[in-house]
């Protein structure tokens, strides 16, 4: 992991299980990103919020540059899946799938992906642009983006109250 910067300086508890930085640069939303890497587990989706250019593809390849440290592998190029839809990473375990749905247009067009379908490998799942789904699926994180031309936030939502226990233990003893 890289030299905290002051990441968690920015952090406020919204409520029991939504969790805000304010005013964060691109460096600690990657440091964001490092912390909760190791803390995410097999099966777990993390749906993605925020419009164009908020960060949800450089927080996802954070995440997947930090599971591969934590695998001693060779870091993969981790480009942003928005003319492909869909890249997997499975050269590391577990796998991790990561979707953008921008260019989905109807409930067809998620059918095809087939999203839900069995892999010989446990993955964990980033979904960008989550509202192009069109349907409910189980969500584990829900990570929402926010930019303007002053500031970056990010909240957390976790359905795994020990990803949140976890942050805050880390926060009270920062």
């Amino acid at each position: 992991m890289r030299k905290r910067s002051s990441i968690f300086e920015c952090i406020e508890f919204s409520s029991r299980t939504k969790i805000r930085f304010s005013n964060i640069t691109e460096t600690q939303m990657l440091e964001l990103a490092e912390f909760l890497a190791p803390l995410l587990k097999v099966g777990d989706s993390i749906l993605l919020y925020g419009d164009i250019g908020c960060g949800k593809s450089v927080f996802a390849r954070g995440v997947i540059h930090q599971r591969y440290r934590i695998e001693k592998a060779a870091i993969e190029d981790v480009p942003s899946p928005t003319f492909t839809i869909v890249q997997v990473y499975d050269s590391i375990s577990p796998t991790i799938t990561h979707v953008d749905l921008y260019r989905i247009n109807s409930v067809e067009d998620v059918e095809i992906l087939n999203l839900d379908r069995e892999i010989a490998m446990p993955k964990i799942i980033f979904i960008e642009w989550p509202e192009n789904l069109q349907t409910d699926r189980n969500v584990d994180v829900i990570i929402d983006l926010e930019h303007d031309n002053q500031a970056r936030h990010a909240s957390i939502e976790c359905k795994d109250t020990n990803i949140e226990s976890s942050i805050k233990t880390y926060y009270e003893n920062e």
